[in-house]
């Protein structure tokens, strides 16, 4: 069975690829014990609050969660969800299966209006080398003066920035235990992430109804479709 990585806690998980099936265009994000559907119901709290950590990480919440992904276009987006941020550069990315060919996407906005967005893909990838990618290209579209906040649904990559890999830095890249996943996409984001020290580095819930988040994930699939 395809497996995929939780954007909640990292764990992987399986899913059969008949369930898949019913589904076109649909890449699962969340284990069974943080499923929109079980956090919905109250069976699992999923944390919106601050995490701990370095200067400029933190977190943004959202609204409920919808139970299964959609493969949206641009347009379909702006039409349907209108919460959330107005401000900020938002990134996604993900591979489908985990892994396999996938895509990322990046969009800058301020008030609520474009000022502008990338997207990209790779034949062969992973869900986190496509969230790494998009936060690449999200600070490239930054003077280094800017004071945008960058959001990211991905707890994974907002904790490898903002804690982990300064410490890995600063020991000549190397971890107390096993080897540095994708380690010159680290190296790369972690040189941008500083060359903006007025920019935040945040979470946002995945799929909670943020408009520019869901824009974001648009971008991500844009490889899987025929209009952007």
């Amino acid at each position: 069975m395809p497996d995929f990585q939780c954007q909640t806690c990292s764990a992987s998980f399986s899913v059969s690829q008949s369930a898949l099936d019913k589904y076109p265009g649909w890449k699962p994000r969340f284990c069974r014990e943080h499923s929109p559907k079980k956090v919905a119901s109250g069976g699992s709290a999923r944390s919106s609050s601050r995490r701990g950590g370095a200067r400029r990480g933190g977190s943004f919440g959202g609204g409920a969660p919808r139970a299964v992904e959609e493969n949206l276009t641009l347009a379909q987006v702006m039409e349907r969800y209108t919460q959330g941020p107005a401000d900020g550069v938002f990134t996604d990315g993900s591979s489908v299966p985990n892994p396999g060919p996938g895509g990322w996407g990046a969009v800058w906005v301020r008030a609520g209006e474009v000022v502008e967005h990338r997207h990209g893909k790779s034949p062969k990838t992973t869900n986190n080398r496509m969230e790494l990618t998009a936060l690449i290209e999200a600070f490239r579209l930054l003077p280094e003066d800017a004071t945008e906040t960058i959001f990211t649904d991905s707890r994974l990559c907002v904790d490898t920035i903002t804690k982990w890999a300064p410490n890995w830095k600063a020991r000549g890249w190397k971890k107390k235990t096993g080897e540095i996943k994708n380690l010159e996409l680290v190296q790369e984001l972690l040189a941008l992430y500083e060359a903006h020290p007025d920019c935040k580095l945040e979470w946002i819930a995945a799929h909670s109804g943020n408009r520019w988040n869901e824009y974001a994930d648009s971008l991500s699939t844009a490889w899987m479709r025929d209009t952007l």
